[in-house]
């Protein structure tokens, strides 16, 4: 069998909230790196997963994008022309956990978008919330960048209901490789007030190892959401306050400038 850039990322979550109240969770997760050129590919080789229809494993295109008209990838490249960039048709590449049994959420999937020659061009954070409300910010990557790249963003989209809006996103990612990293702290004009960090381990994306995220991972993206709101109820019994949801931003996406390493 020809071995295909999509991959399955074993690993764990960590979120610590530093202030007014230390708050710490960690979760077990897998996520999928998809690249969008293999869905179809994907789904023809594979039992356990399907494209945009019902199987244990599923990628359905319209829990992502929305951008635009047009299939994802070409949304995404839309996205990169209106930031001033050049796609010329290179990979993009999907970081997000799939649909299990039919249901998936995704706090944050991240779109690696590369050059012909296998170079990053951007990074797309593709954002939801549990309101139903998506927003993503587009950050270009410098020529020459060195790894980990080190990306900033100001926060324009409510998220959490214990977190204020004057935040900004500091974002430090180690690409897809044999391992995958990805770091955020927000910061506000005081200092850092929330770490997060996702770390995990390439595994071939295959229906043996789909069966063993099964075993390893049941019901996995349901227990995401149902730790969101247990995790929300512990904050608020620390006495966290509430943060009025502000109206959605009136861009789906937020164009950041690039920040050189």
């Amino acid at each position: 069998m020809t071995e295909t850039a999509s991959a399955l990322y074993a690993g764990s979550v960590m979120h610590v909230r530093l202030k007014p109240r230390r708050h710490r969770l960690a979760y077990r997760i897998f996520s999928l790196l998809l690249d969008l050129d293999e869905l179809e590919t994907l789904d023809r080789r594979l039992r356990l997963f399907s494209r945009n229809r019902f199987n244990i494993f599923s990628f359905h295109d319209g829990d992502h994008g929305g951008y635009a008209a047009g299939d994802l990838k070409a949304q995404v490249e839309g996205l990169l022309v209106s930031a001033g960039l050049e796609p010329d048709g290179g990979p993009v590449r999907l970081l997000a956990m799939p649909r299990l049994l039919g249901y998936a959420f995704n706090p944050i999937s991240i779109y690696f978008c590369h050059r012909r020659d296998g170079s990053l061009l951007a990074l797309l954070y593709e954002v939801n919330n549990t309101f139903g409300q998506r927003h993503s910010y587009l950050i270009p990557v410098t020529d020459g960048a060195a790894y980990p790249l080190r990306q900033r963003a100001e926060k324009q989209f409510y998220v959490s209901p214990f977190m204020d809006m004057d935040l900004t996103y500091a974002f430090r990612i180690r690409p897809p490789g044999d391992e995958v990293h990805v770091s955020i702290l927000a910061s506000d004009a005081e200092g850092p007030v929330l770490s997060a960090v996702h770390h995990a381990t390439r595994r071939p994306l295959d229906d043996v190892e789909l069966a063993r995220a099964l075993a390893a991972y049941p019901f996995l993206t349901l227990k995401v959401m149902a730790g969101i709101h247990w995790e929300a109820l512990r904050i608020w019994i620390k006495g966290i306050g509430l943060r009025p949801r502000p109206a959605a931003p009136a861009t789906p996406v937020t164009i950041s400038p690039s920040h050189r390493s």
